[in-house]
């Protein structure tokens, strides 16, 4: 991202403000596979949103033991990709726009330019039984799943989130589940005003909605029927433009704030108030968007100056940095425009997307929260051009 669109970014947050294939259709397993998988883990591997506009892609990487990736196969969504307005490096501009869900062993995609969002059924390294459904409205770039629901976030026009029961036939949509959040925004949003991340909370009682430049946090109590209450708690943020969305151990949200690269650490309460329970901790960094927990720590990506921020967080919820200058790995040509993150479900290893290199990093995890740079990778891969790749998952 460029130092001129971070102060577009900075400023939205001051001024405060398709071809469709159906569930039901013949699924197409393996479609478009590029090599065969290397010997790994049977449940090791990573998957890569390309977000092509002419026709979206998940890169499957098969993780060896050691965290190093090799390419296992390319597999078309059914589905477009998307670019929002203006967006520097990061075209969806949100987190979680593909997610791996362990129970159902679904792997899930947005497919932002199709209004669309795909499921796969994920055997090892391989994805099959593909299929397709309305995303409920305009430029799908979120998702969250809890038990056998999945509620997807819509970020053009008024934003919308849309609720799915997860299947054996994949995502079902879910009756009356749809709410707006009564943003405005053209069907193809601009990033810096597009809601930022859908994220249900531990135990899945609230449904919350990051808004980036109305620099509100919406959370949604949800019903015993999985349906959300008819209004959201519109609470507003400690920080700057309220963008990415993860929880501790105890069950505490943190949330990464673009404008100042701060994160914020709340308490849900159960009518959907929050209560702040440490503010706006700043990392010296450029543009916080993305943030993923392992164990007690949390990494941030910063996409002004493509590093990679650590945390430490103890029993109280409070965060400190992980060193004093707030960058966990130091920065690399190969490694520029740093933008999406997923951590393995062994919380060894941590995976960073590049937009502008077009590149995956992997680093292990240390016992001291300290990142080792293991693998990069470029196979397949395109760096941010029209359009670049976005969402990233690991197992």
């Amino acid at each position: 991202m460029t130092i001129a669109a971070v102060g577009i970014l900075a400023s939205a947050a001051v001024a405060t403000t398709v071809a469709i294939a159906s569930a039901g259709e013949v699924p197409r397993a393996h479609e478009g596979v590029m090599t065969k998988s290397a010997k790994a883990g049977a449940d090791h591997a990573v998957f890569v949103q390309g977000n092509e506009l002419a026709g979206n892609t998940i890169h499957v990487f098969a993780r060896g033991e050691d965290g190093k990736l090799t390419a296992a196969g390319t597999y078309a969504t059914g589905g477009k990709g998307g670019d929002q307005v203006d967006a520097p490096t990061d075209s969806l501009a949100s987190q979680g726009s593909l997610v791996y869900d362990r129970g159902s062993r679904l792997l899930l995609a947005v497919n932002a330019g199709s209004g669309t969002v795909t499921s796969f059924r994920v055997e090892g390294q391989r994805l099959t039984d593909r299929r397709v459904v309305r995303s409920g409205g305009d430029f799908p770039s979120s998702i969250a799943v809890s038990g056998n629901l999945a509620y997807v976030m819509n970020a053009g026009g008024a934003g919308s989130v849309q609720g799915f029961k997860i299947t054996s036939n994949g995502l079902e949509p879910l009756s009356r589940s749809y709410r707006s959040l009564g943003l405005k925004n053209d069907k193809i949003p601009l990033f810096s005003s597009s809601p930022g991340q859908v994220a249900f909370t531990p135990g899945g009682r609230q449904l919350v909605v990051t808004t980036k430049s109305a620099n509100t946090i919406e959370v949604f109590p949800m019903r015993r029927d999985g349906r959300p209450s008819h209004r959201a708690k519109i609470n507003d943020s400690a920080g700057g433009v309220p963008f990415a969305i993860t929880f501790d151990k105890a069950g505490r949200m943190l949330v990464a704030e673009a404008q100042k690269s701060t994160v914020s650490t709340y308490k849900v309460r159960a009518d959907g108030s929050l209560k702040v329970v440490q503010k706006s901790l700043a990392n010296g960094q450029n543009t916080l968007c993305w943030l993923e927990r392992a164990g007690e720590f949390f990494y941030g990506g910063n996409t002004g100056n493509s590093t990679v921020t650590g945390y430490r967080s103890d029993r109280h919820g409070r965060l400190a940095l992980t060193n004093e200058i707030g960058i966990a790995t130091p920065p690399s040509a190969m490694s520029q425009g740093v933008i999406d993150l997923a951590v393995t479900q062994d919380e060894k290893f941590l995976y960073v997307q590049n937009g502008t290199s077009g590149t995956v990093d992997g680093f292990h995890i240390g016992r001291n929260g300290s990142l080792t740079k293991v693998t990069t990778t470029a196979a397949g891969l395109s760096p941010f051009a029209e359009s670049g790749m976005e969402g990233i998952a690991a197992m």
